[in-house]
């Protein structure tokens, strides 16, 4: 690391770190050695349940021997438990993944072998002659407490959003998706660079407009006001204008197009240098030229000047500015 002194060590301290190495890889083999054997003699035993779990501790992503473990508790344990065992078996596993998930929080195989606990838990203890799904409501509960949480340490861990979803569309008692709206403005509000959050919010309005929940009009019109805040925030960050442009979609809606454009000029007025600014003005005036307006002169030589203007502060992409100059003057 920087500014911390590097410190000599002797020859007797490097030869004594080299041996303990040679004993953990050591150690490590065996230990593989060991349980694939065990896999391929189909030992279904705890003492193979058990030898799993510390060579799991050690690599997580080993993902054969998640494989295995499910094995070994569909054909050598589950078999001889009861519900309520079974899904104090399942709980188990889930908080193994949880300590796992602190130290290796995008091993994709830790979030697996959580969706595979999940999909078997049993529904609950009988109440009135039928099971009442409390196991499964209290362990889909703290599955979503478990994502807020690694959401907390890193909000823009794209496997934890991608389970949010997954947690979300499973929930024996499903969450109203306004709550997920309100969830994904927190996080965008404390910070308008994490682009999973604008993602998951498309995601969400993409369903609430679908199922009429929500007046897309209307909605969106309040949206854009949230993208003006983050945009004027911080001109260069993508995110927002990613966001943005799947918003304003095809370009429909003329006045929209107009209003959004001018925001976006007074915006460069500001931040005259604005590599998004300007690329993002080139795209609305496009849209504009073969949605609305295709023969104006005035948009088309106004595209053509920020895209030269683009060249000039963005030389690594010059080609690609040239290359939708030609396409402006051939069309």
């Amino acid at each position: 690391m920087h500014s911390v002194k590097r410190v000599r060590q002797s020859p007797a301290a490097i030869q004594a770190n080299k041996e303990r190495e040679r004993s953990k890889i050591a150690e490590y083999l065996a230990l593989t050695n060991d349980v694939i054997s065990r896999k391929k003699n189909k030992d279904w035993s705890r003492d193979a349940f058990d030898a799993t779990q510390r060579l799991l501790e050690k690599n997580p992503e080993f993902y054969t021997i998640w494989n295995y473990r499910r094995n070994i508790l569909l054909n050598g344990i589950v078999p001889n438990s009861t519900s309520e065992q079974i899904n104090n078996i399942l709980t188990d596993e889930l908080m193994l993944t949880t300590m796992a998930l602190k130290e290796h929080p995008k091993v994709y195989w830790l979030w697996n072998h959580r969706r595979w606990c999940l999909q078997n838990i049993p529904d609950g203890p009988i109440v009135d002659d039928r099971p009442s799904m409390q196991w499964r409501i209290d362990n889909w509960n703290k599955e979503l407490a478990v994502v807020e949480k690694m959401l907390s340490a890193d909000p823009r861990n794209f496997m934890a959003w991608n389970y949010r979803r997954y947690v979300l569309a499973s929930m024996p008692t499903q969450r109203p998706e306004t709550a997920e709206l309100a969830y994904t403005t927190r996080k965008i509000s404390s910070s308008f660079s994490n682009f999973s959050a604008w993602h998951q919010r498309s995601k969400v309005y993409t369903s609430l407009w679908r199922s009429g929940q929500l007046d897309p009009v209307k909605s969106r019109d309040e949206e854009l006001e949230l993208i003006h805040n983050a945009i004027y925030t911080d001109p260069e960050d993508q995110s927002a204008w990613i966001y943005h442009r799947w918003l304003m979609g095809s370009g429909e809606d003329e006045k929209q197009l107009l209003r959004e454009l001018t925001v976006i000029e007074e915006l460069l007025s500001e931040q005259p240098d604005s590599k998004w600014c300007m690329d993002s003005l080139v795209y609305y005036n496009k849209l504009l030229l073969r949605k609305h307006r295709p023969h104006s002169m005035e948009l088309r030589e106004k595209c053509l000047a920020l895209l030269q203007q683009l060249e000039d502060i963005d030389p690594p992409r010059r080609y690609r500015y040239r290359e939708s100059a030609e396409e402006i003057r051939r069309n």
